[in-house]
This record gives structure tokens, sequence and C-alpha cells, in this order.
């Protein structure tokens, strides 16, 4: 088998993609094979290229710096201490979260890639200060919690505060549609990441419960004052560094679940949209109908991302490049039933902000869909490249934090204060 595979590669020595799929098939045989072949091989460029990659992947798992391990710890203690501020100042609990979701989870996050992608300080302060601005306006707001536009304020701000993190992930390339794509991959692994430590951390707590309630001791009053109020904001702080510093370690975990689910969720749709036919259901007039939908329109251009960042140019999967058409193209009619309803509510019973902002976002997300919708079909016939169909996703990042921003600052004004 040994000599079979050095002659294999003797044979591929000049074909980078044959050499890399002989490597995935069996990483330890093709190590030891290559070792084998290094005096009749050596100084070619290829010899060079995996000599100096697999001493590279050799090395083991590298864990995180000191750094980030500080940065951890005191990100951690800075988020934990704001979500304890009610507790200890008296204030209403859900709230003082209500409004500063963003700043527990996002602010420390702005910083880290700050300090990684090494931002100068005043790019650093010109970041900071939409934050600032945002954490006074929004305590600020003189609306009851339960109004419409408090809701939709706290709703869209946090998209807001996720594009300033967007802005510093990319640094100076923040036009860059490659760095914008990398960065919704980024949040796409790190979304795998807080699921597994979340799923780590309630296993974890169910034992130490457990074990504690076997000599008499509750020690839950302690978890919750104490450790969730903490634990709850390190979970996405230690998921950012972890799948920054070690990107490795879930890479392939999100590009694989939008593969397994692009057909069951295709299935879905169809069935949904023969179900709206043929069942005489009215969706016009449910308003959860017209959230679901946007949330699931999201979902769709989330699968095409992760679907397309793993698509090799070399062996074009015509099924599930098809799939990935036919589910644009099913969301596209889906969301303009969405736009119909929609409109049809506006006429029949008046404008308000919730509708304004459910129509502001369902135009940005079925233009989206429109705009994918025709470089993902000439890559099915090998007329674009995956690129296109990122750079068209990552187009409208822009729009969506522009909308986000005028619903969460704005509708205040427009609807209820200067009315």
């Amino acid at each position: 088998m040994s000599e079979s595979l050095q002659n294999t590669i003797l044979d591929h020595l000049e074909d980078p993609h044959q050499l890399e799929v002989l490597y995935r098939q069996d990483k330890s045989a093709f190590r030891k094979a290559f070792s084998a072949l290094d005096q009749k091989i050596s100084g070619t460029a290829a010899a060079r290229f995996w000599k100096e990659r697999l001493a590279y992947e050799s090395d083991g798992f590298n864990f995180l710096s000191s750094g980030d391990l500080i940065f951890i710890a005191v990100a951690v203690l800075i988020s934990g201490t704001i979500a304890k501020l009610p507790q200890w100042m008296l204030w209403e609990e859900d709230v003082f979260i209500q409004k500063n979701f963003s700043f527990i989870f996002f602010e420390m996050l702005l910083y880290y890639f700050a300090w990684k992608e090494k931002l100068s300080f005043k790019t650093g302060v010109l970041l900071l200060v939409p934050f600032v601005i945002s954490a006074l306006f929004v305590n600020w707001l003189p609306l009851d919690y339960k109004n419409d536009l408090f809701i939709l304020t706290c709703i869209h701000l946090p998209i807001v505060m996720w594009s300033l993190v967007g802005i510093a992930f990319t640094g100076a390339l923040y036009t860059s549609p490659r760095k914008r794509i990398e960065f919704l991959k980024f949040n796409g692994d790190m979304l795998v990441m807080i699921a597994v430590l979340g799923l780590a951390a309630g296993l974890f707590s169910a034992l130490t419960f457990g074990l504690f309630e076997l000599i008499g001791i509750n020690i839950q009053p302690f978890f919750e004052y104490v450790l969730v109020v903490w634990g709850l904001p390190a979970i996405p702080i230690f998921a950012a560094v972890m799948v920054r510093q070690i990107p490795e370690l879930v890479g392939r975990v999100s590009p694989l679940i939008a593969k397994l689910f692009s057909p069951l969720v295709f299935i879905t749709l169809l069935v949904f949209l023969i179900s709206i036919l043929i069942s005489g259901n009215d969706p016009y007039n449910d308003r959860n109908f017209l959230m679901v939908l946007n949330a699931m329109l999201i979902g769709v251009m989330a699968i095409i991302l992760f679907s397309i960042s793993e698509f090799n140019p070399k062996s074009i999967h015509v099924w599930s490049l098809s799939i990935l058409v036919g589910l644009a193209f099913l969301a596209v009619l889906i969301n303009g039933i969405a736009l119909s309803a929609i409109i049809y509510r506006l006429s029949q019973y008046g404008l308000t902000p919730n509708r304004l902002a459910v129509l502001g976002s369902n135009i940005l997300i079925i233009a989206n869909l429109i705009s994918v919708m025709w470089p993902l079909t000439g890559l099915l016939f090998g007329k674009k490249q995956k690129e296109d169909v990122e750079r068209r996703i990552s187009l409208f990042l822009t729009y969506y934090a522009i909308w986000a921003a005028v619903v969460a600052f704005l509708f205040p004004f427009i609807f209820e204060i200067l009315v």
C-alpha cells in the first residue's frame, strides 16, 4: 500500500489538486509515503511546499496564547459586571438586559478584533463612539418597554453593533468582498462553537447540581447569582477567540451543516409553498408569519453562502448547485408572497412602525436573493465563479446595517417623539 501510494504521488507530483485529494484520503499514510520519497523528490517545488505544510501540521494543537487568555478574563469580567448592574442598582433586570444586550456581547468583540487587526487608536475611537452614543440613546429612550418602537429599537440595535464589529474584523479591508465573506463565515463558525460550549456548560451545571444535591447542598442560587451572569457573556467571547486563533477547529462544520440541510430546506419550502396555494389558509393577517419568513430567508442566504464556500471549481457538483439554485428561486417566490402580504396589511390597516420595518427588510432580502440567483445559476453552467456569488451577498451587508440604523435610531423620532 505504501509503495503504491508513493508511485501515485510521483505520478501526480505536479498536480496540486490530486495531491490534496490523496492527502485528505489518508493523512497518516500520505505523510509516511511522502517522507519515504524525500530523497527522490528533494529540490522540487512540490517537495518544498509539502515538507513545510506537513511539518507545520505536525506541530500539534496550538492552544490560546497568554494574551488571549488575559483578554478573555478581562472581557468576561467587564461584560459580567455590566450584566450585574441591575441587581446592584435595583433596576428592572429584564428591561436593562433588553436595552443593553448589544453592549454586553458585542463591545468586547469589537475590542478584540481591533487589537488583533492592529487598528490605529483613531480608528478604534471612531468605532467606539457609536457604541457609546447607542448606549446613551437606548437607555435614554422615553418609551415604555412594551411599546413597538422600543422593541424595534432593541431588535435592530444589535445588527448595527454587529456591523461595527464587522468593520473591526475587516480592518483596513472593510470594503473588500472577500474580507466581508470571511467575517460572515467566522460568524457561522462562532455560532457552532457557541452551541458546543453552551451544551458543555449545561452538562457541567447539571452534573454539579447533582453532585452537591447528594450531600444536601443546593448551589443553584450561587450559580444563578454569580456563574450564570458572568458565564453567559463568556461563551460568545471565548467562542470568538477560539475560532479566530484555531480556525481549523470548526472551520468545516458550518459548510457541512449547510450542505446537509440544503435539500431538507428545499423540500420544506416547496411543501410550504404548495400548502399555501392549496390549503386556503390566509397568511396575510398573521404578523408572526412575516417575521418567521424573514428569519427563514436569512437562513437560506446563510445556507447558500456556506455551501458555496466549499465549492471546488474543478469538480462541479451539479446536484448540489441545482438544489441551491432551486432554494434561491423558492425563497424569492415565498418572499414575494410575504411582500404582497405586507403591502396588503398596509393598504387595509394603514402604516405602522412594525409594518414599515418589515417591509424595508423584506425588500432588501428579496433584492439580495434576486441578485444572488443570477451568478448562482451562472455557476451551475460554468459561466460564473463562486466569488461572484459571494460578492453579491457581501454587497448588501452595508444596506442591512443602514436600514437597521434607520429603524433603531430614527423610527422613535418619526413615529412617536416628533409626532
